[in-house]
């Protein structure tokens, strides 16, 4: 059985038709019991980060769609715990959340790369048990999240890249055609 915990990184099965979810990648940056929290890393939004923060106007920071839930709430991820404080570490150098004035400032004094930070709109969610469902019924394969996948320079190549890090018999799912009905 496939290990979930925080940190993991849930790719979608090939062949699952969910539309907030088809061919999408998704970092869990927490993982208990009653439930989980993560972020769809390669679905960009329509708009940029300047479009939906007050004082931010002109940032053209990408956002990415997290996932389904709240989807009026802003999230980010990080790899600067130097620079932005009260971050939770999710796994090896990869921060969730934090004081969000000090990213603003850093974003306007252009201290901060793209490449360090990651801004979501809405989230990912499941209650207690149902995410263990999921991957019994073999809708997500799981691998470890690393800066690699997570910061990854073309979200393009995410799924593919996740799939690739487990290796193996998967590696074949990357051909796959999202409707096998139409080849």
């Amino acid at each position: 059985m496939a290990i979930i915990e925080t940190g993991t990184i849930l790719i979608a099965d090939p062949f699952l038709k969910d539309p907030n979810f088809l061919r999408t990648t998704v970092f869990l940056c927490d993982h208990q019991n009653e439930g989980s929290i993560g972020f769809v890393i390669n679905r960009r939004h329509e708009h940029v980060i300047g479009d939906l923060v007050a004082g931010l106007e002109g940032c053209d920071f990408p956002v990415y769609y997290g996932g389904p839930v709240q989807v009026d709430s802003i999230h980010f991820l990080h790899q600067c715990p130097d620079l932005i404080s009260d971050g939770v570490e999710v796994t090896d150098g990869i921060f969730w959340g934090g004081n969000f004035e000090q990213l603003t400032i850093l974003l306007k004094k252009q201290l901060i790369k793209e490449s360090q930070v990651r801004f979501f709109i809405g989230y990912s969610g499941w209650g207690e048990g149902q995410l263990e469902g999921e991957v019994e019924e073999k809708s997500w394969l799981t691998t470890h999240g690393n800066k690699r996948l997570v910061f990854h320079k073309n979200t393009d190549l995410i799924w593919k890249d996740a799939i690739k890090q487990i290796g193996g018999e998967y590696v074949q799912l990357i051909n796959y055609p999202i409707d096998p009905q139409l080849n």
